[in-house]
This record gives C-alpha cells, structure tokens and sequence, in this order.
C-alpha cells in the first residue's frame, strides 16, 4: 500500500498537468510588410535575432494575407476581423463621421459579432490582457480584455517608443508570478510601430543610417548604411491608385509625396531601426516566459494588421494589393507544431476560429473565419485555394484581387471611371510583381494581362474574381461585371 499511494499521487499530477491549458501571446505589428524580414527576403538588413528564432522553432506561413479594407485606415477592418472572426464586408464599422458643424461625431457601430475573441476566452476562464496602440481598431472588443493598457507610443525613448508596450506585458507577467496566479493567459502584445512616424531610437537610427528627418523643404542626407532601394521600387506608380490626398501617400512625415532614392532609403532604415526595438521587446518577453516555466506552453503568433509599399512600385502606404502590402508575415510556435514552413491560405480573421480551436473553444456562429490548426499539426497544407483581397477606401469601386496558385488578377476602378487597369502575374515567375517600367527584359517579369497567350488565363481569373466577389456580397462591382 505504500507503494501504492506515491504512485496515484504521481498519477494525478500527471493528468493535471496534461489537462493544462495552454496560453497565447498573440503579436502584432503596426504597419510591416513581410518582405522586411529575413523570413521572407534574406538579403534583408534588418537585425531580428528573437523574431528568427520564432520562424525557426515554429512555422512560417508563405500565403498569409489581411482581406482588405473600406477604409483608408486599413488597420481597422484588419484588427476588427481578427477580433470578430468576419470578412471585410459584413465586419462592423466602428468609424467616426463628420457632424454639421465640421467636427467629428461618434457613430454607434452597427451590431457587432456577439462574442469577440476576448469575450470568448474570458468566459473560457482566461485571464485576458491587451497592449496596443489607442484608435483604428475595433473599441468594442478592445475594451473586453480584462487587463487594458493601451497608448500609441511612436516615439524615440523607452517611455514613448515599443519599449513601453514591451514593458505593459513585462509588468503583467511579474504580476502574475507574484500572485502565482493559475488561470491560463491570452496576451494581445500590440506595438505603435513601426507605422509613422517612425521615430526611430537614436542608436538603432545610427545603426541603419537613418535620422528622422522633419524637414519638407530638403531631403535627407545618403548614408552608405542605409538599407538600397527595394527590388521593385519605382519612382512613381504608373498610374492613380485612385485615392485622392490620401495621407499615407502624400503627408507622412519624412517622405510626403517625396519618392527620390535618398527619402526612401531613409525611411526604410526609420522602419528598420523601429522594427529592431519590437524584436528586442519581443525578446525580452520570451525571456520571461522562460524563467518563469510558461513558454513551453505558450503559443505564440507573430504578425502585422497589414503590409507596407514604402518604395515598392512606386507606392508609401498601405493601401494597395501588390504582395508587399497585401500579404502579411505570420509566424505561429507553440506544443505540438513541428518547425517548417507552409503556404497556409490564411487570412488574419482566421485567428479567431483557430485560437479557439487549440484552446478546445467553440467560435461564435458569426464567425466566418477558417480554424488552421489542420496546418499548424501537419494534417493540411493549404485551408483555402483563392485568395481575396480589396481597398475601398478611395473613390469606388477602388481596387480588386483574387490569387490561385501562381496566378494572381489585380484591377483598379477609380476616379469614376477615369483609371480602369487590369494586371496579371505569374508570382512563381514573377515574384516581386515588375511592371512594364520596371524595364525588365525577361518577357515573364511583367503584366502579363496584355499577353495572348495568357488570355484565357486572364478569363479564368476575371471569372474568379466575380466570383468571390458575389459569394463575398462585394458591394461595388467593376466596370466589366454585369
């Protein structure tokens, strides 16, 4: 019998310790195309050992994409989808309108989805902390983490830059070893940056070259340590994207309307430097996560609400389809996920669906949004094949993408009807989307929508597009869409 008894003991922590459940810090970036990482482009400068480490010990994903937006904040419908699990067309607008006396009214948004992703691990009993930046995002979830410490922080110093949100998570987990507190966690660790201004710390700043220029009457001074110029950069895009005085294109500090060698090369170090101080945060989190035994049971998710042009074709914002601002970095490490990488299919409103799915949690009936977690275990490579994606938030019906396999449609309609453009590319062959003014003589690195011998590939993928657009309720349709 007294042998018996140190057995059942063991036995029982032993099913504890199984039926525990697992945690997740959830991170996402303000403003980051893929393409910045050594994940996605290895001849990237940028100095993330931390983020690395992620994408080597866990999974990377090749076909993670945000679904697009009706607004010119892009970063709301994107963080208002992985909030609710929905697409871009049936999420709520939590906007702000103009009153009649020229300032701004609040608008009550339109029934959102009744359980949101803090509201469901709440109820599931986690303890539910949030970091991130104040405004362009979804208020009505935000505000049901039950730990909220939210400030936009895009300065230069520990206090005003990402230090500070780094610091909001450190101070929550030190809190929670001291309470020995047991409820699992779900942590929303969002950062200000690297999204403009991009108030780089002085030593990282130095480090890639770059200084925060303020000055719109000079330009800013060439440094050999400054990142070159992106591969598909451009020094004007060959057309209107359709959106006029757009801020991001024509104001943000630094740049402005701006696209000379010097100004982007400048900028593209801002964001370096500003994207090295979130990996450090990042670093510093796993860290403690580490010493306090958590992180072998943490799941962890890397990403960003969207990508970023700065340069590429020609671009600055955030407001177009190209891969560089469509398509968004997404790195998931945590139990059981076998390091790799995967194409996915993914969109950012599956994060709900499948968060619920590894915490054994059943997603509201609102949600549209597809679990990955088949992908995460290995089961599936793929959970979708078409890919869509749109910006509305210009002059209508704006812009228009659909992806399958290599083969990618990208259209504009904008200006009533003054820019109507069709693109099409074969991403194997051409990866970084050339245009024609891109001058290359390969006959495969460019538009090919123009080509003969891919026009029955142009109809397969007019043909798609419709279609996901009528099964999406798109309320816009283009010019050539009965």
């Amino acid at each position: 019998m007294k042998f018996l008894l140190p057995l059942i003991a063991s036995l029982c922590l032993l099913s504890t310790a199984s039926a525990k459940k697992p945690n997740f810090l959830f991170i996402v970036v303000d403003d980051q195309s893929p393409f910045d990482l050594k994940v996605y482009d290895p001849k990237s400068p940028l100095d993330s050992p931390n983020i690395d480490r992620l994408a080597k010990e866990g999974l990377v994903f090749d076909g993670s994409y945000h679904m697009g937006s009706w607004s010119g904040a892009v970063c709301t419908c994107s963080r208002t989808m992985i909030m609710t699990g929905q697409s871009v067309w049936r999420i709520p607008k939590n906007i702000r309108k103009k009153s009649k006396k020229g300032g701004k009214k609040a608008v009550k948004p339109a029934p959102p989805a009744p359980r949101t992703l803090p509201e469901l691990f709440n109820d599931a009993g986690y303890q539910t902390m949030r970091t991130c930046k104040q405004g362009n995002s979804y208020s009505v979830a935000n505000g049901k983490f039950q730990i909220v410490k939210d400030a936009t922080k895009r300065g230069e110093t520990d206090e005003t830059g990402s230090h500070w949100h780094g610091q909001q998570v450190m101070d929550y987990l030190g809190d929670r070893e001291t309470k020995k507190t047991e409820e699992p966690f779900l942590i929303y660790f969002g950062f200000s940056h690297p999204h403009d201004e991009r108030n780089g710390k002085p030593e990282l700043l130095a480090k890639y070259g770059a200084e925060n220029h303020r000055d719109p009457n000079s330009l800013p001074a060439l440094n050999p340590k400054q990142p070159e110029l992106p591969t598909n950069y451009l020094k004007a895009h060959p057309f209107s994207h359709g959106h006029p005085n757009l801020r991001d294109e024509v104001k943000v500090p630094g740049v402005w309307k701006n696209r000379d060698e010097a100004t982007i090369r400048n900028e593209l170090g801002r964001e370096y430097a500003c994207s090295e101080n979130i990996d450090i945060q990042i670093g510093r989190v796993l860290e403690k996560l580490e010493a306090m035994g958590e992180l072998d049971n943490t799941y962890i998710i890397y990403t960003s609400d969207h990508g970023m042009a700065i340069g590429r074709h020609g671009l600055q914002g955030k407001q177009n389809l190209y891969e560089h601002t469509w398509r968004v970095p997404y790195i998931v490490k945590g139990p059981g996920i076998k390091p790799g990488r995967v194409q996915g299919n993914i969109y950012l409103m599956d994060t709900l669906a499948t968060l619920c799915d590894l915490a054994e949690i059943k997603p509201p009936k609102t949600n549209e949004g597809i679990s990955f977690k088949p992908v995460l275990t290995g089961e599936k490579k793929t959970v979708r094949d078409v890919m869509f994606g749109a910006y509305a938030g210009g002059t209508k019906p704006g812009m228009r993408s659909v992806k399958k396999g290599d083969w990618k449609l990208v259209k504009f309609d904008v200006l009533d009807g003054e820019v109507r453009e069709t693109q099409l590319f074969n991403l194997k062959d051409n990866p970084n989307e050339f245009l024609p003014e891109h001058g290359k003589k390969d006959p495969k690195l460019t538009d090919l929508s123009s080509s003969k011998e891919h026009a029955a590939k142009l109809q397969e993928m007019e043909a798609l597009l419709k279609s996901e657009m009528e099964r999406l309720n798109d309320p816009y349709p283009l010019w050539n869409q009965k």
